[in-house]
């Protein structure tokens, strides 16, 4: 029975004719995988890298004079070009040119071996390694190990480090010596977005390069160009969108013209700014200006229902903020430099309306403005309720927009503080020196007489004369006893210096020609000119928080603090310059005759 069956093909016989349930179907076709326009558009020459002429320009002369470092590091912002530089950077050290001649070139020629494998990404000698994922100092022995020996097809060996910043201290240090002495057939490109983060021995063994970020004309333009290969009709604005919310990154963009196209309609009608603004969660830019038209009038119940229009479109109201942040910016810089609003690449109507609106407001509004505004999107991230946390923000920049600058605020309370129903604190104590300058309001008194010479008068002289020690002192250190000029009788700390009598009566003689004397005494004296500017500061402090007007503003906005200007501190008086007139002549000369 073997034998029967040993000649005999196992295999059943073909198919032919129709089968049980009909003809076979054909086979399905496979689909063509698609390739995001970020990879598709990629830079594949030095000249097609977006908004980084200088790097362009600095390699090719290092290529024209043949100076072409053993180590690059690449730095910059996520999508700007550090890996795309890398590669191409490969092509143009190994490209041996269309008949295989070549050498290397700022310009590589993307037909001959060695470019179409790196290209794809298989060659076998570019090396790529993510840190983030190798950060040991055995990943990078392993490239320190591969260094030794020579290209196996290539002319130059090259690994490529992205993000370079994570590797451990280790890995670092193990990399140090093959980075500054590395063979002459190998090559070195580091990338990362840190570049603080690396180690400056790192760092100067480097050619660096800082990649900038990509301005919002370029990836328009670059946008422009990339809609119009692909056949897809999109709206400037939409553009301008996509461009803003990319933040310099060239990839970041094209995912988000990716996502636009995905969402647009299947009939190639045109996409929409709205489309885009609803994609990104943006409130349209009219939005933003009648938002800050309706917080400049004051008039809240228009900035809400603004802010609800927004709100029901689809837009982030904490995104709405910050873009009324970016307005407050825009405008700021168009009020303090005029000639921007014209140099500005913004649209023709929000160049017109933020010329006008810059016009109208003053700088401390705007610098008001933006100081709720940065404190305000903080508080909306903590609220519970996004919403309610934004409209409160707004109804409170409506409530300030006609508030008076905190200047006016003071010069309003010292005006009509001692009017004001309620009364008022009482002011301070009277100036330790018996020369009593300021009340609590820090403005001047009216001397009743001409003034006599003071203590205070004799430490200006030592900080008009520039010796800092001997006034830092006689502010610090030096309790007041008995001032009766030739004699200041003084108590002093015990961090003083025990040289210090000696030093402000030298000072003394050599401004009046006469001799004084400093004595120390135990008795407690007066406080120390620091301690007596702190209890003024303190007594103005506290006659401000009890103004209604200064309540009500702090009741008004939570955690708000009082801050005295520099014209409201305590002012320093300018040393005399005729001592003699201020010093009666008998007291002068006392003693002058032994």
């Amino acid at each position: 029975m073997a034998g029967l069956f040993e000649d005999e093909d196992p295999s059943p016989p073909p198919f032919s004719g129709p089968s049980l349930f009909g003809d076979e179907p054909e086979p399905a076709q496979k689909a063509a995988a698609y390739r995001v326009l970020a990879r598709k558009y990629r830079p594949k020459t030095f000249d097609d890298l977006i908004g980084q002429d200088a790097l362009v320009r600095t390699l090719r002369n290092a290529f024209a004079m043949n100076r072409i470092a053993h180590a690059f590091m690449l730095t910059g912002v996520r999508g700007v070009g550090k890996t795309t530089t890398a590669r191409i950077l490969a092509r143009a050290l190994n490209c041996s040119g269309p008949d295989g001649q070549g050498g290397p070139t700022p310009d590589p020629c993307g037909v001959c071996e060695n470019c179409i494998a790196i290209l794809a990404e298989r060659h076998p000698d570019v090396v790529e390694m993510d840190a983030a994922s190798n950060t040991g100092v055995d990943d990078v022995r392993e490239i320190i190990e591969a260094t030794r020996f020579r290209p196996l097809s290539a002319r130059i060996k090259v690994f490529i480090i992205d993000e370079v910043h994570m590797l451990s201290k280790q890995a670092f240090n193990a990399l140090l010596k093959t980075l500054e002495e590395p063979p002459p057939h190998i090559k070195f490109v580091l990338a990362t977005t840190e570049i603080r983060k690396v180690p400056i021995t790192v760092l100067s063994r480097c050619q660096r390069f800082d990649l900038r970020r990509v301005s919002v004309a370029e990836l328009t333009a670059h946008f422009t160009r990339i809609a119009a290969l692909e056949q897809i009709a999109i709206a400037p604005g939409a553009l301008e969108h996509i461009a803003r919310a990319a933040d310099g990154s060239v990839r970041d963009g094209l995912s988000l013209l990716d996502q636009a196209i995905a969402r647009g309609s299947e009939d190639n009608t045109e996409i929409t700014a709205e489309m885009v603004a609803d994609m990104l969660g943006l409130a349209d830019r009219s939005y933003v200006f009648d938002l800050m038209d309706a917080i400049v009038a004051g008039d809240a119940a228009k900035a809400l229902a603004i802010a609800d229009g927004a709100y029901e479109r689809g837009a982030d109201l904490g995104v709405l903020l910050a873009d009324l942040l970016g307005l407050g910016h825009l405008l700021t810089r168009m009020k303090s430099v005029p000639a921007l609003a014209a140099g500005t690449t913004l649209p023709e109507a929000e160049r017109t309306r933020g010329a006008a609106l810059a016009g109208m407001l003053s700088i401390p509004f705007l610098g008001r403005l933006w100081q709720m505004l940065l404190k305000g999107i903080q508080e909306v991230e903590a609220a519970p309720d996004k919403r309610a946390g934004a409209e409160m923000i707004l109804i409170r920049l409506c409530h300030v927009a006609d508030m008076p600058p905190p200047g006016e605020l003071l010069r309003r309370l010292t005006e009509n503080g001692a009017n004001t129903s309620g009364g008022s604190a009482p002011g301070p104590a009277p100036s330790p020196s018996g020369d009593a300058r300021a009340v609590a309001n820090g403005a001047p008194m009216m001397a009743a007489a001409p003034r006599a010479l003071s203590f205070p008068d004799v430490v200006a002289l030592a900080g008009a004369r520039r010796d800092v020690m001997l006034y830092a002192h006689l502010r610090q250190s030096v309790h007041l006893v008995r001032f009766a000029p030739p004699v200041i009788e003084l108590r002093l700390e015990p961090e003083a210096p025990r040289d210090l009598p000696a030093k402000l009566a030298a000072l003394l003689e050599t401004e009046t020609s006469r001799r004084w004397t400093i004595a120390l005494s135990h008795a407690p004296g007066e406080p120390t000119l620091e301690q007596a500017e702190g209890n003024i500061e303190r007594a103005v402090r506290d006659s401000a928080n009890t103004h209604p007007l200064v309540q009500a503003i702090l009741a008004a906005f939570p955690g708000a603090k009082i801050e005295l200007s520099h014209a409201e501190r305590t002012a320093e008086p300018e040393p005399p310059a005729d001592w003699a007139a201020l010093v009666p002549p008998d007291e002068l000369y006392e003693g002058d005759e032994e």
